[in-house]
């Protein structure tokens, strides 16, 4: 048998890469990325990081040991144009300047965004200054959440969470009680609605939320997936994930 060696011809590799750190437990955020990115010229490369519950600080601070050689698995060697580090809780645990520099370490060239400092952006960009914000974390975390924003100079006017201590539980809430429970939310003169954690499936409620608020509405994966696509120099308006991507 005689053997032929054949030249290979290679694609030029011009699409945006997005590099997604998903936590292993977590059911909603590639959907809610698909649903944003679909029918973009964007490939979207997932690796998932083992996620520890009960959900407390300790163990998100443990969890986030593992990001670099998380990130490291997304095509190694090869340039990702953003990283989206997808945990709310665990980033401001950890601290954004920690897991950025994990992340680097892996992809130095790659941007990088996170729950909570993409929320934060997006707040800045309406000017909003006062808060309403739901989580459903037990109340140390929902706490952590609160004072974060605090912290970055934001007034929260009202507070509501479910307690659930286990991330995998929080993928399972339904969506339509969320959005009644979120409908009879006390404001108490917020400008702004935020809905922490990328494990809650709030991202196709928020249009209807915002209707019925008469407010601006966030969550965190909305914010996440925002910031993302202004990473990678996509500022297309889009329709059916709130004003915050109408306003793109």
């Amino acid at each position: 048998m005689k053997r032929i060696k054949v030249k290979p011809k290679f694609n030029k590799y011009n699409s945006p890469k997005i590099g997604l750190i998903a936590l292993s437990s977590d059911y909603i955020i590639e959907r809610d990325f698909k649903e944003v990115l679909k029918n973009k010229n964007i490939d979207l490369f997932v690796n998932r990081i083992e996620a520890l519950n009960p959900l407390n600080k300790k163990n998100l601070i443990k969890m986030s040991k593992n990001i670099t050689k998380v990130t490291n698995n997304i095509l190694p060697g090869e340039k990702v144009d953003c990283v989206a580090y997808a945990c709310t809780s665990g980033t401001i645990a950890a601290g954004y300047n920690k897991i950025k520099k994990k992340i680097i370490k892996a992809k130095p060239k790659s941007k990088l965004t996170t729950p909570s400092t993409s929320s934060i952006n997006a707040l800045k960009k309406f000017k909003i200054k006062k808060i309403a914000i739901f989580t459903p974390y037990p109340k140390k975390l929902n706490d952590d959440v609160i004072e974060f924003f605090k912290k970055n100079k934001f007034k929260v006017t009202s507070n509501s969470y479910f307690d659930i201590s286990s991330d995998i539980e929080i993928g399972k809430v339904n969506s339509q009680y969320l959005l009644k429970v979120l409908s009879k939310m006390k404001l108490n003169g917020a400008q702004a609605l935020f809905i922490s954690c990328t494990a809650l499936p709030a991202l196709s409620i928020i249009d209807k939320l915002e209707k019925k608020l008469g407010i601006l509405v966030f969550s965190s994966n909305q914010t996440l997936i925002w910031d993302t696509l202004k990473n990678i120099g996509v500022k297309n308006k889009l329709n059916g994930f709130g004003k915050l991507f109408r306003s793109i």
